[in-house]
């Protein structure tokens, strides 16, 4: 079921001008068309010459083809890095709603004052326990 220029593909129109209609191809066709389109994007005069011969097609059907392959391929590249960049876009944001969590407590992230009251101690742990929970004061009582 190869087609060929002489397959039916030329017809005329009302006003008896010649009409060109939209190729088919076959599966096998479109099967080798693709599996070269993954070894290479771009073919040569005679890779084409080739491959036309090979699937029984004009070389310009093919050059026309592997044209529309190529356009198909960048929209879903270009729609694929889109995506990847929405993505890391929104975890970036994310981490940097984060970051600026940390730093509106700055009460925690200073270091404690030496002179500072007990209250004061109890009441950041308090406040951070369920972040630091392992976190473990030594008072100079112990240490003595």
């Amino acid at each position: 079921l190869a087609c060929t220029p002489h397959q039916g593909s030329i017809l005329l129109d009302k006003d008896g001008k010649r009409k060109h209609t939209r190729p088919t191809f076959s599966g096998q066709q479109i099967f080798a068309l693709e599996k070269t389109f993954e070894q290479t994007k771009y073919l040569a005069g005679p890779e084409r010459a080739r491959l036309a011969y090979s699937l029984g097609m004009t070389e310009s059907q093919v050059k026309v083809w592997f044209q529309n392959r190529r356009t198909k391929w960048r929209k879903k590249h270009a729609a694929e890095m889109a995506t990847a960049k929405k993505k890391q876009d929104s975890e970036t944001e994310r981490l940097k709603g984060a970051s600026e969590n940390e730093e509106e407590d700055d009460d925690y992230n200073k270091p404690l004052d030496p002179n500072s009251d007990d209250e004061k101690i109890t009441q950041l742990l308090k406040k951070h326990k369920s972040s630091s929970s392992s976190l473990l004061l030594h008072t100079s009582e112990n240490e003595s």
